[in-house]
């Protein structure tokens, strides 16, 4: 077995948290889907796929290192916001505590000496700056053009 009981087990969160964001991110893509801002929604559906994606990635890290999956419980996301700010502001809070979440994961593997683990975990952290800056910029997007005029946000995201 190439993955230790504690490391295994902060994936198991890991992947519970992966698939509650995927899940987050589903229901603020219904919320611009329903205000017609169909580049919104997109790309928060985008962004919901790449969570599941990354769940997957700890699974079959899991079964590859000999490890026991067990996905935990998921909180239910929340289905209303008050506006654009808000869901995105809920985004960008999301992927700056995965991040807080990966290092988590990452001292793990430091502490273990696990190499095996810290190598796969690179990806994770290089992919957190991509996410929180992307996030980050949108956010600022949408409280520059106000919840009135997120069509420009549409075209903005069109380019």
């Amino acid at each position: 077995m190439l993955i230790s009981k504690e490391f295994n087990q902060a994936i198991n969160l890991q992947i519970g948290r992966e698939m509650e964001a995927s899940n987050q991110y589903l229901s603020i893509a219904a919320y611009f889907d329903g205000r017609h801002l169909k580049k919104l929604a997109e790309l928060f559906f985008k962004q919901a796929a790449e969570e599941t994606e990354h769940a997957l990635k700890f699974v079959h890290y899991i079964l590859e290192a000999g490890g026991q999956l067990e996905i935990p419980a998921l909180a239910a996301p929340k289905n209303t916001y008050a506006t654009a700010e808000e869901a995105v502001s809920m985004a960008v809070k999301w992927e700056t505590d995965v991040t807080k979440y990966i290092y988590e994961l990452v001292e793990i593997t430091e502490k273990e000496k696990d190499y095996i683990g810290r190598e796969f975990l690179n990806w994770f952290v290089a992919e957190q700056l991509e996410e929180v800056s992307s996030m980050s910029t949108l956010l600022g997007v949408v409280q520059l053009t106000g919840d009135k005029n997120l069509i420009m946000v549409e075209g903005y995201l069109s380019h």
